[in-house]
């Protein structure tokens, strides 16, 4: 995962509330029709609507995250879902421990 993609993802407030949000689905979105919040991830509309942009504008979010290794997309019938990448998240950790 290139830094440079990880720190402009990092580098907004809202991918940052995201990123927070994730960490616990089920503490902050409401049940889903399609997709269990933690197996499947979120489904992007309710992200939207919690984080209060149009879907284009959480579409684009989204898609630095994703780009940056942060999030996985994951589609169920005509929706994107969302959940961490643990693994990439710990990575960039552990490349921010050793570089300072």
């Amino acid at each position: 995962m290139p830094i440079v993609n990880a720190l402009k993802a990092l580098g907004n407030d809202r991918r940052l509330q995201i990123l927070d949000w994730l960490k616990d689905p089920r503490a902050h979105f409401r049940p889903q029709v399609d997709g269990d919040l933690v197996d499947d991830g979120v489904c992007g509309l309710l992200i939207a609507e919690k984080l209060g942009v149009s879907q284009p504008t959480l579409s684009e979010h989204m898609r630095i995250l994703a780009q940056a290794g942060l999030v996985i997309p994951k589609r169920i019938k005509q929706w994107t879902f969302y959940r961490r990448n643990e693994a990439k998240i710990t990575e960039l950790k552990k490349a921010f421990s050793n570089d300072v």
